[in-house]
């Protein structure tokens, strides 16, 4: 069969598919995305409310065939644990034509690989527009909706091609989280979410497992999982949906959905405010440095205050279990030191890794002096004080002795001796 033959007959095909899909109009379901004169604010009860707030899909009218066109702006895509991906193509089906602007070369390379396993009728529906003025040739006048930033980077490839400095891009304005966001949100909204609860779900959640099935775990957060996995339970968690760690199988799982908790809270646990404060630790006085991390958690916030306090107490009571875990306050203190505090721009430097994990593991270790229950929010007491400059500093590598507390022993079994860790940005 001859070139023009197939064409015909493709043709034909995409001429039946739009029949069939008038046919059906009545009874096919509609796509619930915004149009150009509807309120952009959907109610969060809508139940597309979670595809729509990103504004990746608009109706932009009608193309010069008279066929419904809808943008796809792939530059508002969250990361892929914050969308039902299913949801979002739930319209593929119905294509017919796709209308690619802007097109990388990695994408051209894949459809020149893959367009001989593509059927013919597909290949057709494809047509590539290096810019948004090509695609305009194929729209009715005014119908086209563009994001701001697509306009920018439209404009940028426009200089390059004629030879001029592209403009300094700005920064794209955040998207509205979901009502149960529980990763990337503040702990101000978390609260407001959970009916005032000060302890963020995520948090209380993985410490309550890990204390009951996780103390005694050799490596307990040292070790990593896989990333898709991670992304699958925060989805979940961001969906409101439940997460039963016991389906996974693996207890290191939920100890590193806790550091990606932190992590990825929009302001770290220990505040910017802090940061200067932590890193001038190193030049206080050994024997007065107990207190001075006392003093520096004063300034925090009562809600940052509580979230740490409930946090340190946990990791205390991993560390007295270092002869099983291999985990003391060092080791801890290495691991969660860059998820607690970070500069409020750039990254922290390798110089400001010892002062930040000798912070974090006097918190720990001297957990009960810190975080003083007796005199919560105010000073240590002059016996608090003396008990910790008769300690002395902490040693780096070794879980030193708490005051005050029996001797416990430091040693793995068999007289093995624990490594100290290295910090996870100096590896």
């Amino acid at each position: 069969m001859s070139q023009p033959d197939l064409e015909e007959l493709a043709e034909i095909e995409l001429q039946g598919d739009e029949e069939k899909a008038a046919a059906l109009s009545i009874a096919r379901k509609p796509l619930v995305v915004p149009t150009p004169g509807q309120d952009p604010a959907l109610s969060v009860n809508h139940p597309f409310y979670d595809v729509a707030r990103h504004g990746i899909l608009q109706v932009a009218g009608e193309d010069r065939f008279g066929r419904r066109v809808i943008t796809f702006s792939c530059c508002r895509m969250p990361p892929s644990h914050e969308l039902n991906h299913r949801r979002l193509l739930e319209y593929k089906k119905n294509l017919k034509a796709l209308y690619v602007v802007h097109p990388t070369n990695f994408i051209k390379v894949l459809w020149t690989i893959f367009k001989p396993l593509i059927s013919h009728k597909f290949g057709r529906k494809v047509i590539y527009f290096n810019y948004l003025s090509e695609l305009r040739e194929h729209l009715k006048h005014g119908q086209l909706i563009v994001p701001p930033e697509v306009l920018r980077y439209d404009e940028k490839l426009r200089n390059l091609h004629r030879g001029r400095v592209p403009a300094p891009a700005k920064t794209p304005p955040p998207r509205p989280p979901l009502p149960t966001q529980q990763f990337g949100v503040s702990l101000q909204y978390l609260k407001d979410k959970n009916q005032g609860e000060l302890i963020p779900p995520v948090l209380r959640f993985t410490v309550t497992y890990l204390r009951e099935k996780g103390l005694r775990t050799e490596g307990l957060f040292r070790r990593s999982a896989s990333v898709h996995t991670i992304r699958e339970i925060q989805r979940l968690y961001n969906q409101g949906k439940p997460v039963n760690f016991d389906d996974y199988g693996d207890v290191h799982i939920p100890a590193v959905i806790l550091k990606t908790f932190l992590r990825e809270l929009p302001q770290p646990l220990l505040t910017f405010t802090a940061y200067e404060q932590i890193l001038g630790i190193t030049s206080v006085e050994s024997s007065l440095r107990v207190t001075r991390c006392h003093q520096i958690l004063q300034s925090l916030p009562e809600h940052n205050y509580a979230v740490l306090s409930y946090l340190m107490g946990f990791l205390h009571e991993v560390s007295r279990e270092s002869i099983f875990n291999k985990m003391n306050s060092s080791n801890l203190a290495c691991v969660f030191g860059l998820n607690l505090i970070w500069p409020s721009q750039g990254a922290s430097s390798l110089s400001a890794l010892v002062p930040m994990n000798l912070f974090t593991e006097l918190l720990i270790e001297y957990y009960e002096m810190v975080f003083s229950t007796q005199e919560a929010r105010g000073g240590l007491g002059a016996g608090a004080v003396e008990a910790g400059e008769r300690s002395g500093p902490v040693s780096r590598g070794r879980t030193p002795r708490r005051p005050g507390l029996a001797p416990r022993a430091s040693a793995a079994p068999d007289g093995a001796r624990e490594t100290p860790l290295v910090p996870e940005a100096s590896r």
